[in-house]
């Protein structure tokens, strides 16, 4: 009996869905605490879409190349949150960011220095341009990117073989 119990109340459990977008025990109000997978604060969400909405004419033009795996293949992400932070352009496969600077990070040299070294702790390279670099010559820009992207990716940890290399 007690097991038919336990079946029932798993039924109407599973029977009665949350709201959507939501799973047990991950409520929050909204616009607070964390999403639906239960990893990225809402507020950071918010933000990426805004910035992907009003993109800088740089970004919209190195975009144009990179989105829909137009660069030979790769797949990147736009304005996608990565842990803290709101990489410009990202390619997880690759384990590669791309940074475009305009003249305010002149400013903010320290932030830019903890955010890329978060990055790569995380396991990602990151490529920095500044946004004349994009105006001036994109065919070169995507030259260096091409290059990042063949590269093998750095080990994680010193003393250890990249993965892409092999062994011995």
């Amino acid at each position: 009996m007690a097991e038919a119990e336990s079946g029932m109340r798993e039924r109407r459990f599973y029977d009665s869905p949350l709201p959507a977008g939501e799973r047990a025990g991950l409520r929050s109000e909204p616009g607070e605490g964390l999403t639906r997978r239960g990893k990225t604060p809402e507020h950071l969400l918010t933000r990426a879409k805004q910035m992907r909405h009003e993109p800088t004419p740089q970004e919209e033009a190195l975009w144009e190349r990179l989105r829909a795996k137009r660069l030979d293949g790769w797949k990147f992400h736009h304005q996608s949150p990565l842990g803290p932070f709101i990489p410009d352009f990202s390619c997880p496969k690759a384990k590669l960011i791309i940074e475009l600077d305009g003249s305010q990070h002149s400013e903010r040299e320290g932030y830019d220095a903890d955010r890329t070294a978060f990055l790569e702790h995380q396991g990602y390279r990151v490529l920095r341009f500044w946004n004349c670099d994009i105006d001036q010559n994109l065919d070169g820009v995507l030259m260096l990117i091409r290059e990042a992207l063949s590269a093998p990716l750095p080990a994680r940890e010193a003393g250890l073989p990249s993965p892409l290399q092999g062994e011995g």
